[in-house]
C-alpha cells in the first residue's frame, strides 16, 4: 500500500474550482457513484478502479484509497445542507491519478489474442480407432474429438476473457490447411505491448494398441525461424539477426512454460487414470510457422481402448477442455504480471 501526499502544486491548487457538484463530478471522472448514507461514505468506480472515500468538515483534509493500494491524502468531500460536493483539488487529483492508471494498463504486456486450432477437418480425419466394449462397437475419430474439446475450451476462455481475442480457426467440420490455420493465427493485429499465444489440439494413434496417455510438444530450440517483422529493422542484417534469435529464445521459454502448466493441470484434473508422457519438442508446421508461443497437445491414443473410453465419457471429455483452460489461464496470469518476462526454474 503506497501513501501519497497531494498531486498538485499551490498553482494547479489555486486554478481548481473551490468545489464541484456530485454530477460534476460524476462527468469529470466519467465515473459512478455507490453511497453509503449511514457512514457518510462513497465509492466512486471509473475505468475499472476504485476510489474509496469519506466525508468530513469543509476544507478538512483527509485519505482516499485507490484500488485498495495507494492511498491519497486530499480535501475531502463534504455534506452541506445534505448535498455532496467535491473539492476542486480532490477531483484534479482523483483524475488524474486514474488517468495515470488507466495509461500505464495500456502500455502494459498482455496477452490480446488465444488462437485455439481444433486439429484436422472436413476431408482430413486425423487419427482413428475402432473398439469393441461389453458388445459394443464404437469408432473414435480425432477430427471430432478435438473439435469439442476446443469449442468447450474455446468458450471458458471467451466468457474468462471478454476482452481478448479468442479464435477458432475451425467451428464447424471443415478443411482448413496448415497454412490457413497459421495465417489465421499470424494475421491477428497486435500493437507494441501485445502478445498471442496458439494452442493446437489433437490426438494421437500408434500401431501399438498399448500405448497411451496425453503429451504436450513445443517447437524444439533446434529449429530456426523468422520471427520478427524485418521490415522494421532495414539497417542492419546482423541486429535483425540478433533481436531474431533474442524473440525466438523468448517464445521457446514462453512456450515451454504454457507446457508445463497445461501438462500441470492434465495430472491435476484427469489424475491417475490416464498416464502423461511428458513435454517433448518437435517441428510441427502449426508450430514452427506460428511468429508466438506455441503449442501442440496430444489429448491421448484413439487406438487404445482404455484412453479411447475416457475420450468418449462426457465427464472426461470436459475434464480435458478443464485443464486446457487452467493451464492456459495460468500462463496469462504469469506472463501479463510479470510484463512479458517468463523464466524457467
Amino acid at each position: 500500500m503506497n501513501i501519497s501526499p497531494s498531486l498538485f502544486s499551490e498553482e494547479a491548487e489555486a486554478a481548481s474550482p473551490a468545489a464541484l457538484s456530485l454530477e460534476e463530478t460524476l462527468k469529470a471522472l466519467g465515473a459512478e457513484l455507490r453511497w453509503d448514507p449511514l457512514f457518510r461514505a462513497g465509492v466512486l468506480s471509473a475505468g475499472g478502479h476504485f476510489l474509496a472515500f469519506q466525508t468530513g468538515n469543509a476544507g478538512a483534509q483527509g485519505m482516499a484509497l485507490l484500488d485498495n493500494r495507494d492511498i491519497l491524502t486530499l480535501p475531502v468531500p463534504y455534506l452541506d445542507g445534505g448535498t455532496l460536493h467535491f473539492p476542486g483539488e480532490f477531483v484534479s487529483a482523483a483524475k488524474k491519478t486514474l488517468d495515470e492508471y488507466i495509461q500505464n494498463e495500456r502500455s502494459r504486456f498482455r496477452i490480446a489474442a488465444i488462437i485455439v486450432d481444433p486439429g484436422h477437418g472436413g476431408k482430413d480425419n486425423g487419427a482413428s480407432g475402432t473398439h469393441n466394449v461389453n458388445g459394443r462397437q464404437f469408432t473414435l475419430v480425432e477430427k471430432d474429438l478435438t473439435l469439442r474439446v476446443s469449442r468447450d475450451l474455446h468458450a471458458m476462455l471467451s466468457a474468462a476473457y471478454p476482452d481478448k481475442q479468442v479464435l477458432l480457426t475451425r467451428n464447424a467440420d471443415t478443411y482448413p490447411t496448415l497454412e490457413d490455420r497459421v495465417v489465421i493465427a499470424n494475421s491477428v493485429p497486435l500493437r507494441e505491448n501485445e502478445a498471442i499465444v496458439f494452442i493446437s489440439i489433437h490426438a494421437n494413434a500408434s500401431f501399438s494398441k498399448a500405448a497411451r496417455g496425453y503429451e504436450v510438444w513445443y517447437l524444439s530450440p533446434d529449429y530456426r525461424r523468422t520471427v520478427i517483422d524485418e521490415s522494421k529493422y532495414t539497417d542492419s542484417a546482423e541486429i535483425r539477426h540478433i533481436l531474431n534469435d533474442m524473440m525466438e529464445e523468448e517464445f521457446t521459454t514462453e512456450s515451454i512454460t504454457m507446457a508445463q502448466l497445461i501438462l500441470n493441470q492434465f495430472k491435476e484434473t484427469l489424475g491417475p487414470v490416464i498416464p502423461s508422457r511428458g513435454i517433448k519438442a518437435e517441428e510441427w508446421f502449426v508450430v514452427r510457422n506460428a511468429r508466438m508461443p506455441s503449442i501442440l497437445v496430444e489429448l491421448g491414443f484413439v487406438t487404445n481402448e482404455a484412453d479411447a473410453l475416457l475420450m468418449t465419457n462426457e465427464t472426461y471429455l470436459m475434464k480435458f477442455s478443464q485443464a486446457l483452460y487452467k493451464g492456459i489461464t495460468q500462463f496469462v496470469t504469469v506472463f501479463e504480471r510479470s510484463g512479458g518476462f517468463i523464466s524457467i526454474e
